[in-house]
């Protein structure tokens, strides 16, 4: 192909680290803490409704916004859990995945020449889209060895070209869950410079400790100028159904779902049942989840300082870090592509996620929502892995 054939706004839509190390982790029959899906599927009660779904013929396009139970179901959710308020009428788009979500949001508002503040480091999907828009992205940090965000930074970040705000707490790939004191600067300075907001929540519920989620939205003068984003993915265990959702004041979701019917069209008809189900069902599964990640969190932890690394201990996601100048490298991408061949396990590089580049050097993402036999077969290859 020719490389003046490619457009320049696609810089970013390469193959994506987490597609060569599972592709790496396939090819070497690795152990893949790198990417981030479970192990074990989610509750029987929704597989068998989507298995019910498929027999009574539920297969063909659902309805653009998604199937109304479904929509319903995600309003009843936000209600029931932060006392948010969305019409499922007009308020609530059901998307392929998170991704997809936030890709159209993003397509919908950031024009080109737009400046989009993101949290550095960026989970990737983040820059390809905004690219993808002709937009600019201009990362705060929230980085090592701490992994705190850089409120001055965020202060600072924001000038006459600004137009939106992407906020991820849970933060991937840190595990960050942002704090009230954080959260409110970064409403005040929305509502300050009129921006729009775009929040990505999919790990909402997986939060450990005495971490709380507090969506943006429910602070003042937000609920109007943020598009809210999450999934069934990660909550559910199924992150291969891509079912997600938008919510938002009908005028901006109006426009998210003028772009998404182009993305996708309509996403995953016999999957909305079933999550519907989830959502309406799920809470008391969704907490013994949640503990159990905490625990597999923990004992991933100790595996990894048994061999002299020491994780930083997130409040969410599925994920830890860790820096791997103990195991005698200085940069985590050429760790991750040593490891599959020296040990066979899979893990991904921070410096992936970042425009600085420096700042990620050392660091490497670990999954850990994988059953413990998995993980300590991984710490004990580690445990042999001469660089």
């Amino acid at each position: 192909m020719s490389t003046a054939w490619k457009a320049s706004r696609v810089a970013s839509s390469a193959p994506t680290i987490f597609a060569e190390m599972s592709a790496l982790a396939v090819r070497t029959g690795s152990i893949n803490l790198g990417q981030g899906f479970p192990d074990t599927d989610g509750p029987d009660f929704m597989l068998a409704e989507a298995r019910r779904a498929i027999a009574d013929g539920i297969n063909q396009y659902p309805p653009g916004r998604g199937i109304e139970e479904l929509r319903r179901a995600v309003a009843d959710h936000a209600r029931r859990h932060y006392a948010l308020d969305y019409d499922h009428e007009t308020e609530v788009l059901i998307t392929t995945g998170a991704t997809e979500a936030l890709a159209a949001a993003i397509l919908a508002f950031v024009d080109p020449g737009d400046e989009v503040i993101a949290l550095e480091p960026f989970y990737d999907s983040y820059a390809a889209a905004i690219e993808l828009a002709g937009g600019v992205r201009v990362g705060v940090g929230v980085f090592g060895p701490d992994f705190r965000l850089d409120t001055e930074q965020l202060r600072a970040a924001i000038g006459p070209r600004t137009k939106a705000l992407l906020i991820n707490s849970p933060h991937n790939p840190t595990g960050v869950v942002l704090d009230t004191d954080e959260l409110g600067l970064i409403a005040r300075l929305a509502v300050e410079h009129d921006l729009v907001v775009i929040t990505d929540e999919v790990y909402e519920h997986l939060i450990y400790d005495d971490a709380q989620h507090l969506p943006l939205s429910t602070l003042p003068g937000m609920r109007e100028r943020t598009v809210r984003i999450s999934s069934s993915g990660k909550t559910f265990s199924a992150t291969g159904w891509k079912i997600g959702w938008a919510m938002a004041p009908a005028e901006l979701i109006t426009e998210v779902t003028a772009v998404k019917q182009f993305l996708t069209y309509v996403s995953g008809a016999p999957f909305q049942p079933a999550i519907t189900k989830a959502l309406n069902e799920g809470d008391a599964w969704v907490a013994g989840l949640r503990q159990e990640l905490q625990d597999k969190r923990d004992h991933l932890a100790e595996g990894l300082r048994g061999i002299g690394l020491d994780p930083v201990i997130p409040r969410g996601t599925y994920f830890m870090t860790t820096d791997v100048r103990p195991l005698g490298y200085t940069d985590g991408v050429e760790f991750c592509r040593d490891l599959p061949g020296h040990c066979g396990i899979v893990a991904i590089p921070h410096q992936v996620f970042y425009d600085d580049v420096e700042a990620g050097r050392p660091y490497v993402r670990w999954a850990f929502c994988k059953s413990a036999r998995v993980m300590d077969e991984a710490v004990t290859r580690l445990r042999h892995f001469t660089p």
